[in-house]
């Protein structure tokens, strides 16, 4: 099982598959590292020699921003939204969409489960 970024990569599978388990690695940069390191795309990871696996990680090391580095910068762009109170950093905050997707109906995954509405039902009044 090699390790990449600080991630074990499954050995089993395909290395142009393998290397989408790095968070910020999707299949489109995955195969720009493999043509850039030379390396065909149905090799398995475990087959991989220490020659490739270094050149793969001075790739990603150089040329992509992976990983820790990624989510830090995702979480500090989203808090900055928050906290200039832009409308975007409020959908975050209410956890909400906040890339234009209808919320009137779908959206459960976000909104939570439904809440259903009692028929009928009044407030008690006081009476003298």
């Amino acid at each position: 099982m090699p390790r990449l970024a600080g991630v074990d990569v499954p050995g089993k599978k395909r290395v142009v598959i393998a290397l989408t388990y790095i968070y910020g690695i999707g299949l489109t940069t995955s195969r720009k590292i493999l043509s850039v390191a030379d390396i065909g795309e149905s090799v398995r990871a475990d087959d991989l020699t220490d020659e490739q696996l270094a050149k793969i990680r001075s790739i990603i090391e150089a040329e992509f921003k992976v990983e820790g580095d990624l989510r830090r910068e995702v979480q500090g762009n989203i808090k900055r939204l928050k906290d200039l109170g832009a409308y975007r950093g409020q959908r975050h905050i209410r956890r909400l969409p906040c890339r234009g997707q209808r919320t009137h109906t779908n959206a459960r995954t976000a909104k939570g489960k439904k809440r259903i509405a009692v028929a009928g039902k009044k407030q008690a009044t006081v009476s003298k």
